[in-house]
This record gives C-alpha cells, sequence and structure tokens, in this order.
C-alpha cells in the first residue's frame, strides 16, 4: 500500500466555535495535553494536525472517528484498535503535514526562517536557511519514523540505513518537508488544503 500524504495552510486564527469543536473530536488524552497549553493561539497547529489526521484516516480507511492513540516505550504514537494503520504528523507555523501507511513512517514540516550562521555550521553543516530546514525535517522524519526521538535528530546526519527510504515533499511555498518510511512504493503528490476546506 503506497504512503499517502494531506497537508493544509493555515491561513487564519480558528474562531473560538472551531476552537471548540476541534477539540471535542479529540480522544481524552489527546485533548487533555491540549488544554495544558497556556496560550491558546499556540492550540491552531496541533488542533489542525488531528483534525487532518482525522480527515486522512475518513479518506483512506472510512473511519469517522479519531481512535484512541497510544505512545510507545519510545515515544512514537499508535492506534492500539487499529495495529496495522501508521501515522505520522507534523505541525510548524501555518501548515500541518500528516502521512498514512501499512508500515512505520515520519513526516515533518517546517517553516523556513532565519536562523543564525553559526547554528546553521554547527547543527548542519550548511550555510542557508532553505539547507538547514531540508536537513532538519529529513532527520527529524527519520528519527519519527524510527521511534528514537530528539536525541537521534540533534548527531550528525548518518546516511541512509539499507531499506530506509526518505521523500523530500511538495507541499506550500515557504516550506520544507519530507517523509521517511520503508516502503519501496514511492509517495505520490501530497492532497492540498486550506483550513476552510479541511473545516
Amino acid at each position: 500500500m503506497p504512503v499517502e500524504f494531506w497537508a493544509a495552510r493555515l491561513e487564519r486564527p480558528l474562531t473560538d466555535r472551531e476552537t471548540e469543536t476541534m477539540t471535542a473530536m479529540l480522544p481524552p488524552q489527546r485533548r487533555e495535553r491540549l488544554l495544558r497549553q497556556k496560550e491558546p493561539e499556540k492550540r491552531r497547529e496541533p488542533l489542525c494536525a488531528y483534525l487532518m489526521l482525522r480527515l486522512a484516516l475518513w479518506q483512506r480507511h472510512g473511519l469517522r472517528e479519531l481512535p484512541e492513540i497510544a505512545v510507545s516505550g519510545r515515544g512514537k504514537p499508535w492506534f492500539p484498535d487499529y495495529p496495522d494503520i501508521h501515522f505520522s504528523l507534523s505541525h510548524t507555523a501555518g501548515a500541518v503535514l500528516v502521512g498514512l501507511s501499512d508500515q512505520a513512517l515520519g513526516v515533518d514540516i517546517e517553516r523556513i526562517r532565519p536562523v543564525g550562521q553559526r547554528t546553521m555550521v554547527r547543527l548542519a553543516h550548511v550555510t542557508t536557511e532553505a539547507e538547514f530546514f531540508e536537513s532538519w525535517v529529513r532527520r527529524e522524519a527519520r528519527s519519527k519514523r524510527s521511534g528514537d526521538g530528539i536525541g537521534a535528530m540533534m548527531r550528525s546526519e548518518t546516511p541512509l540505513q539499507y531499506g530506509e527510504y526518505y521523500y523530500e515533499l511538495e507541499t506550500f511555498p515557504g516550506y520544507a518537508a519530507g517523509a521517511a518510511t520503508r516502503s519501496t512504493d514511492r509517495p505520490g503528490e501530497v492532497r492540498r488544503y486550506s483550513l476552510d476546506e479541511m473545516l
């Protein structure tokens, strides 16, 4: 089964009613985690990522509700009631990305923004913001797929291992995005939505 992707560009703030409705759709543990976020304006991206995951599950598997989400011992989220459905989600300022597959995968999206020259050289051995975020996204997607966490991401990037594939994804101008998988099926186009199309 090919890896599929859904992305949304968030062009405006959520209304109070949209926030309430979307929060109510979350499984209880995710809702509690989100409500611990002290700054309500920082809830938009994670809320929209879960809404996009719900839309993806409906389109691909016909699931009407977001299933319970558990976290493995290594911190990787999964669906206990649907262990054959693997997912990964990511959000950054103004955009979200979701991937679905029949095997472990990791996705990441980052808005390209200013980064100090020393930071770029120290963390990624590059000299432009675009190259820095391409490297960052690649490392984060790979660590999400493997479940190795942020520690692995901060080390120097290692070459792809046997049977590991990485794909850069076209989402929106000004963003870097990618996916790591063990699937030999090349991913198709990313399904792109605006916030209003997603709601």
